[in-house]
């Protein structure tokens, strides 16, 4: 496995595996690398792309300065993880590199209205600007690629989708299916700061999502579920809501189709995100 830093090396192997006919596979990761990870570069592998991944903790995306001084920091772990998983480049920007101006705030700021103003938009403001800003800035070093998200941040894959189809970025977004752990929590890089205890008032976010799977009713009726099973639990809800899996504007009583089903909630101080599809009917 080839290990980067440099924009201008990491510019110059993405046209080369161009140059031989080949497609790069474009994983973009925080770190803290995980099997949910692994699953994104092996679904680029088994496509037969050449498999860049990247791993850089953007500061834009944080609202907490608390927040981001505890996202964990593995990279040993994290470049065994890769080479692993079949990463044939890992590139590892630094901050300057990516942002020359910080903590000045950066003058040119990608920003995509509506979507990225709701749920995660609203209770994290600037969140998904920071997001779409540090794609963009991916996507603008490497080139014509095919870029690998998992559906676990469900709001974040329709934002990079919304600015790929607006910019008209050459690059085709893959969505890739949640990878849970044996206990049914979605793999996420936060869920190392959950103790044994909240890990198990955590798996209340996938038994939410399963209780809804299980029925067909009002969208306000699936939200009212979702919301008192993470009470119950201990959860600090931050949203339970039925939506449209595209516009994720939220679903309305009268409505009848296949929908999807957002949760987050704190446990233990951890933002915690689910999500899954489900079918309502109009009452």
């Amino acid at each position: 496995m080839l290990t980067l830093s440099e924009v201008k090396e990491w510019r110059s192997y993405a046209n080369e595996v161009r140059e031989k006919g080949r497609i790069v596979g474009l994983v973009p990761t925080m770190g803290a690398l995980h099997e949910g990870h692994v699953a994104l570069f092996r679904e680029a592998k088994d496509r037969g792309d050449v498999v860049v991944a990247t791993i850089f903790v953007n500061p834009r995306q944080f609202d907490d300065v608390g927040d981001l001084e505890r996202y964990p920091r593995t990279l040993e772990h994290d470049r065994a993880l890769a080479r692993g998983g079949g990463v044939d480049c890992l590139i590892e920007p630094a901050l300057d590199a990516m942002w020359p101006d910080y903590p000045a705030l950066t003058p040119t700021t990608v920003s995509v209205g509506g979507l990225g103003e709701r749920f995660e938009g609203a209770g994290r403001p600037g969140h998904f600007d920071g997001v779409a800003s540090v794609v963009a800035k991916l996507f603008a070093i490497t080139g014509p690629s095919r870029a690998y998200f998992g559906e676990k941040d469900f709001q974040q894959l329709a934002v990079v989708r919304q600015m790929v189809h607006d910019i008209a970025f050459d690059v085709e977004v893959v969505g890739c299916a949640i990878v849970r752990d044996h206990d049914g929590l979605a793999f996420s890089s936060r869920n190392a700061r959950l103790s044994t205890n909240g890990r198990r008032h955590a798996l209340a976010l996938s038994k939410a999502l399963a209780l809804v799977a299980q029925r067909d009713d009002s969208a306000s009726a699936q939200r009212a579920l979702m919301t008192t099973t993470l009470l119950d639990a201990g959860v600090d809800v931050a949203y339970a809501d039925v939506v449209n899996p595209e516009t994720l504007v939220p679903s309305r009583d009268d409505e009848t189709g296949e929908r999807r089903a957002l949760v987050a909630g704190l446990v233990e101080g951890v933002r915690l995100l689910d999500n899954g599809p489900v079918r309502i009917v109009g009452k």
